[in-house]
């Protein structure tokens, strides 16, 4: 059964609630048998079926039973790996955002987006096969085998030296099917990584002329996908057709013995046909657990992926950030230090920083000064090996917190358009707002002309699967979802780093306007920004070289003045 369904919560109860239920079960097959072979050897006794009438409905009556608690098993399982699935979706949606950007990247954009629009549907369909299935595995044999035992041991021995070759033969088919489903599943999670990566970097493949070459990379990582799912599927064709193959041979095998008994007269016709009507069901659960076990494999690894998400390092809990950001706020970042990896340098060193009230706040530097970082520890998705943080008067070593996190937007470089219409997309942080409210924040950010051009408008279906956004466009997404939202505090992570000049230009003039009355930091390489920054902060290997306004630092001749020259003599 292994160790992932011990995880899910409740299992333990609806373990036991199927635990009653199947015995119940059990109990109505068995009388179902009893009275069918009952009124059987009666019609052959000579029997009317007036005289067999009591039987004959009693049968029906244990037949519409058995089938009936079936379908209420099956409801009580769905309610429960609906539910279950629901809270493991939202719980790996919040671990991924606790975790951040950083760790998204690393996994694969498209790996986390198949995990839950995918994974969680399988590891739905893999509670409700596998649940009540496992259940009658465990239990109904050894009803029916102890039954047929009372009635004849010469077929319950066979049935019992039977069972133990199937499920061997189950196992070693299983342990081949499991290889052969990781390795499906991870040439899936590639595939669909891919195709993220390929939709977003569509547009600079094209402007450089290789879109045809990158044709030649899908095609083989399809190929690859579908060589995994051809092969799965062989060995679960095999499985099936092993499992129905003994099961039918020991089912022959017991009714050739019943058959020389009754010849010999060592036995009676109802006992015989009791014994062949139950031998069917003996095997039934183990082969019904078999032909599903295949179709559940891709939910296991879904759900042993989301459990290993969840099961990440996460925050200490702390004093929460009550207080809402204004005018009057500060924060103070103390000697903090951030380090990915063991082997490599620290990305932020004994970083000391102040922020105070509603500014504009750009930080530049190098490739690798820590730009990235530092949004990301201000954002909570990371925590300092060491330092403190004071917000207000409240120290913090991290900025995991509800209280803070719900006052600030994060836009990343390659912000996330999901498979839905552009309105739900830009309704992502407020899916309450008004329509007017949407307009007027399509009409801020630019986006109103993308929005005339779609047949659909704001209706039309956008992201995987539907129409393609730009760089540009996408961006524009974001902003219009930041003023929707409104929040105070704004964190921008390169957004224009892969836009072209011209587009960032048209865009910067609809970003301004939004950075008012918030506290806004910028990382960036572009320092043309720099201008409209209230304040700039330079950092150089992970520390604070220098701050202060563009002026400023020009006047200085520092660190900030050879980046600016750099940059002009690069252009």
């Amino acid at each position: 059964m292994g160790k992932l369904l011990f995880q899910f919560n409740g299992i333990k109860r609806i373990l036991f609630v199927l635990f009653l239920m199947t015995i119940t079960q059990g109990a109505f097959i068995l009388l179902q048998a009893k009275w069918l072979a009952g009124a059987i050897s009666s019609l052959f006794a000579g029997k009317t079926v007036w005289d067999v009438r009591m039987e004959i409905v009693l049968f029906f009556g244990a037949f519409v039973t058995r089938h009936a608690l079936t379908l209420i098993r099956q409801r009580v399982v769905y309610r429960y790996a609906k539910r279950t699935t629901t809270d493991l979706k939202e719980s790996v949606l919040t671990k991924l955002f606790e975790l951040g950007p950083r760790f998204t990247k690393k996994e694969g954009t498209g790996n986390a987006v198949t995990l839950v629009m995918e994974g969680v549907p399988q590891v739905q369909s893999y509670l409700e096969l596998f649940l009540p299935k496992f259940m009658n595995m465990m239990v109904l044999p050894l009803m029916i085998g102890l039954f047929i035992f009372t009635t004849d041991r010469t077929s319950a021995v066979i049935l019992a030296v039977t069972l133990p070759i199937l499920l061997l033969f189950m196992v070693l088919l299983g342990l081949a099917a499991k290889k052969k489903a990781d390795r499906q599943w991870s040439s899936y999670r590639l595939l669909s990584n891919h195709f993220v990566d390929s939709l977003r970097g569509l547009e600079t493949l094209t402007f450089l002329g290789l879109s045809k070459s990158h044709e030649q990379q899908i095609a083989a990582v399809s190929d690859r996908y579908k060589k995994a799912t051809m092969s799965t599927l062989r060995i679960a064709f095999l499985s099936s057709f092993a499992l129905d193959f003994f099961s039918m041979l020991a089912v022959a095998t017991v009714a050739v013995f019943l058959g020389l008994g009754l010849i010999n007269g060592h036995l009676e016709l109802y006992p015989a046909l009791l014994t062949l009507i139950l031998a069917p069901e003996f095997f039934l659960p183990v082969r019904e657990v078999g032909t599903d076990y295949h179709a559940t494999l891709n939910g296991q690894e879904a759900g042993m992926t989301m459990m290993n998400i969840l099961q990440q390092p996460g925050f200490v809990k702390e004093n929460a950030v009550k207080r809402v950001w204004s005018d009057h706020s500060s924060m103070e970042l103390r000697h903090m230090t951030v380090q990915h990896e063991e082997s490599v340098a620290p990305s932020l060193q004994d970083l000391t920083l102040t922020l105070k009230g509603k500014k504009t706040i750009g930080i530049i530097g190098e490739s690798g000064s820590g730009k990235s970082t530092l949004i990301e520890l201000l954002g909570g998705f990371l925590q300092a090996r060491s330092g403190k943080i004071v917000i207000n008067g409240t120290e913090l070593t991290h900025l995991q917190q509800d209280g803070w996190q719900q006052q600030l937007l994060y836009i990343p470089q390659h912000p996330y358009v999901f498979n839905d219409t552009l309105l739900n997309n830009l309704r992502f942080y407020t899916p309450d707002a008004k329509i007017e409210e949407v307009e007027r924040a399509v009409q801020a950010v630019g986006l109103d002309k993308v929005v005339r051009e779609l047949p659909n408008g704001l209706h039309e279906k956008i992201g995987e699967g539907g129409r393609a956004l730009s760089g540009g466009q996408s961006q524009r997404v974001a902003l219009a979802r930041a003023f929707l939202e409104n929040r105070p505090v704004l964190l921008l992570d390169e957004p224009t780093a892969h836009l072209d000049i011209e587009t960032e230009y048209e865009l910067k003039e609809k970003m301004l306007p939004l950075f008012q009355d918030k506290l806004v930091l910028l990382a960036t390489h572009r320092l043309h920004w720099m201008r409209q920054m209230d304040e700039i902060i330079v950092l150089h290997k992970g520390k604070v070289v220098e701050v202060g306004c563009h002026d400023e630092l020009i006047k200085k001749r520092g660190f900030y003045y050879d980046l600016v020259q750099a940059q002009m003599e690069a252009v």
